[in-house]
């Protein structure tokens, strides 16, 4: 059975309230697919740490990131 690829989706943080530390407000986060977080309002992001968490879906904004310049943010959050 093949391996499906996880789709990248990027977002601007736009809150922070209580993750100081681990969100930074204005900056481009990385997120990983989760549908049952999604379903309670929460997002999985790559944060700080480099390691993915759930945040609440109203601290972030989506944004549309250019295909030539997916890759390279992909690859600066690892």
């Amino acid at each position: 059975m093949a391996k499906r690829r996880a789709v990248s989706r990027f977002v601007i943080c736009i809150q922070n309230k209580g993750y100081p530390v681990a969100l930074e407000v204005r900056k481009v986060y990385q997120t990983l697919p989760d549908a049952q977080a999604e379903e309670r309002g929460l997002m999985r992001i790559i944060d700080e740490s480099g390691e993915d968490y759930l945040y609440p879906e109203a601290f972030f904004v989506q944004v549309d990131i250019p295909p030539a310049a997916t890759k390279a943010f992909a690859n600066a959050t690892r």
